[in-house]
């Protein structure tokens, strides 16, 4: 099978396209740079001006969509909120123009953000209302976006709502684990907030049985099926890499001077509840996965 990545040199797709390729498939990744990738066949594109190398979609019969901006690498200004969005959603609207017949399939990104990052200790599920802070908003457009992609062509649609994505390779782990090494980890807030998370393994497993077709729902929450609380994970990563966890939780205050706005990405609470059965998961317990990703 042919399968178009956007997006297919972040964390996620790195790991995607590496488990596609060794499954037998094509994996073309939409890159703005030419550049190799092991197994990979990469394709330059640049949607703010209008660029894509021709043939990406040649017979291609899935697209994973995962090009976005990322959510907490820059405080969140007037014209950043609107590149994060527009990365997203734009993104994929362009995309569409260079559809060829033979897709089928969209795997559409998306992120637990559609919940909002302020609902307590609500337990949320895939039919759950969504949020009304930016990060609600922008998964909102997202998800609005690939619904209209799939109508127009008639493509099947799975939405992949992933939540807090584990590795020592990326993303929100490789900050606590920095502070946790030197032995000053902490709490963040009142360390109430609950975490929905997942290792990359995990994530990884989704999408590829995605691809091939094995999920009937619209709609999956990727998250592992035992979310913890801010001071849990930070206990249990501080255990897990056998250093000390004393020091004082890191008040909410001081977080929102910092990041402003953005700082509901570690502040928010979600408890989010995958649809997808307990023995899918290879790594359902935090403390489980947090000893495979450091081994």
């Amino acid at each position: 099978m042919i399968v178009v990545i956007s997006g297919g040199k972040g964390l996620i797709g790195k790991a995607l396209t590496k488990a596609l390729v060794n499954m037998g498939h094509t994996v073309r990744i939409l890159s703005r740079t030419k550049t190799t990738e092991s197994g990979a066949e990469v394709y330059t594109w640049d949607y703010t001006q209008n660029k894509i190398e021709e043939g990406v979609f040649n017979k291609a019969e899935v697209l994973i969509h995962l090009a976005g901006e990322g959510i907490a690498d820059k405080r969140w200004t007037k014209a950043r909120k609107k590149a994060i969005i527009s990365s997203r959603v734009d993104s994929l609207a362009f995309l569409s123009q260079h559809f060829t017949p033979s897709l089928r399939l969209l795997i559409g990104g998306s992120a637990t953000g559609y919940y909002g990052a302020e609902r307590g200790s609500e337990t949320l599920y895939v039919n759950s209302k969504s949020g009304s802070d930016f990060l609600a908003e922008c998964t909102v457009l997202w998800e609005k976006e690939e619904d209209k992609i799939a109508q127009k062509h008639k493509l099947r649609l799975l939405k992949i709502r992933t939540g807090i994505v584990l590795s020592p390779d990326g993303g929100a782990l490789v900050p606590m684990l920095k502070t946790t090494k030197m032995g000053i980890g902490s709490a963040l807030g009142d360390g109430q907030q609950w975490m929905s998370w997942i290792h990359l393994n995990d994530l990884v497993r989704i999408f590829s049985e995605a691809v091939a077709g094995n999920f009937l729902t619209d709609i999956i929450n990727a998250v592992a099926p035992n979310p913890v609380q801010n001071q849990v994970f930070a206990k249990t990563l501080a255990a897990v890499c056998e250093k000390p966890f004393f020091f004082p939780a890191v008040p909410a205050f001081i977080l929102k001077l910092i990041f402003g706005e953005m700082s509901a990405v570690v502040l928010g609470s979600t408890k989010v509840e995958t649809n997808l059965p307990d023995n899918f998961f290879e790594f359902p317990v935090l403390e489980t996965a947090l000893k495979d990703l450091l081994k």
